[in-house]
């Protein structure tokens, strides 16, 4: 099944009519978010893969409410970024987190639901609000209701990059606001709707859900910021404390802290959007979102993996297995709320 265009068509002629708030929610604000109730506010079904926007691998039994997601690892480039494009392939791959989908594959012997974007970031950014632009970038004004005033957007790392991790622009001329449209509609939107229907379906089943979302970070990135003397492995985000049970980020910590990585919790990434927008404890569900420094298992100037790759994904696999079990035993206790999971 391809993407279909006229999802993209019809955010554009919506923003034209300046309804750019409204189609945000559409995209990203399932009532049960609000409500707690999957039951009075349904997410639609969803295929589980789209080609060229996601995919969902599934174990063979769904025995957890653990969900699992690679947001940024996509390597299917669209033609028309392509064509669009002053960079090279290598240049356009350096934002990408390559490979995390190959990290986070024990995801399903843990008895998740691992869901993949399959474009990359630098075409659309899911980890953004929806219509989170940099004015300059586009040749017409942008529809009221767009976020125009970032520090994502300053740093050129909207919804639409306007560079790429080494910071070279992605574009030498401006894109139309359509363009965006496309993108929004037919990638963002159909990700996130996938991403709603697996957290619908952990609380459904088991009246909590647990929301894994898998990073890389540039060794750059952290190469200043040490502990113990040493470069940081893993960034924990739970915004502070806020997204997820203070046991869940505790078991993650100390789970990698055993295994000898260097650790920190949400400096210098406390959690994106997803981590934000979809961390509501007090209705069952928790995120965490989890940084790993690419240097562990790749060559970031080739972006080819290494020797590295593989104890990660040993580590990362049995990692999702004891926060599977964290998160079946808080849905037998009926832990929902940080304060409930604290005490």
């Amino acid at each position: 099944m391809s993407a279909d265009k006229s999802t993209g068509n019809a955010v554009g002629g919506a923003a034209a009519a300046d309804k750019l708030e409204d189609i945000a929610a559409t995209l990203i604000e399932p009532g049960f978010l609000s409500s707690g109730d999957v039951t009075s506010n349904p997410v639609e079904m969803v295929p589980d893969e789209i080609v060229g926007v996601y995919r969902i691998e599934r174990p063979a039994h769904t025995s957890s409410p653990l969900v699992v997601a690679s947001p940024h690892s996509g390597r299917l480039y669209p033609p028309d970024l392509l064509d669009a494009t002053r960079l090279d392939l290598l240049d356009l791959r350096s934002s990408e987190d390559s490979f995390m989908e190959q990290v986070l594959a024990g995801a399903t012997m843990a008895g998740a639901a691992l869901l993949t974007a399959q474009f990359p970031r630098v075409y659309v950014d899911v980890n953004r609000e929806p219509f989170e632009l940099d004015p300059g970038m586009f040749a017409d004004p942008l529809p009221d209701g767009a976020v125009t005033d970032s520090i994502r957007i300053s740093a050129g790392l909207g919804t639409i990059a306007r560079v790429v991790a080494n910071s070279e622009p992605v574009y030498d001329q401006k894109l139309a606001f359509e363009d965006a449209a496309h993108r929004i509609g037919n990638y963002y939107g159909p990700y996130h709707r996938a991403l709603q229907r697996l957290i619908a379906e952990a609380l459904e089943q088991f009246g909590f859900c647990l929301l894994v979302d898998g990073h890389s970070m540039p060794s750059s990135a952290v190469r200043h910021v040490r502990s113990e003397r040493r470069p940081i492995d893993i960034v924990l985000g739970d915004c502070h404390g806020v997204t997820a049970a203070q046991t869940i980020t505790e078991q993650a910590e100390a789970f990698f802290k055993e295994r000898h990585y260097t650790v920190r919790r949400n400096s210098p990434y406390a959690g994106g959007f997803v981590t934000r927008h979809y961390g509501r404890p007090e209705v069952g569900v928790h995120v965490l979102q989890i940084e790993i420094n690419r240097a562990l298992y790749m060559d970031e100037r080739r972006i080819e993996p290494r020797a590295g790759i593989e104890p990660l994904k040993k580590d990362i696999a049995a990692l999702l297995c004891a926060l599977s079990d964290t998160a079946r035993r808080m849905a037998e206790d009926g832990t929902t709320s940080i304060r409930a999971a604290a005490e």
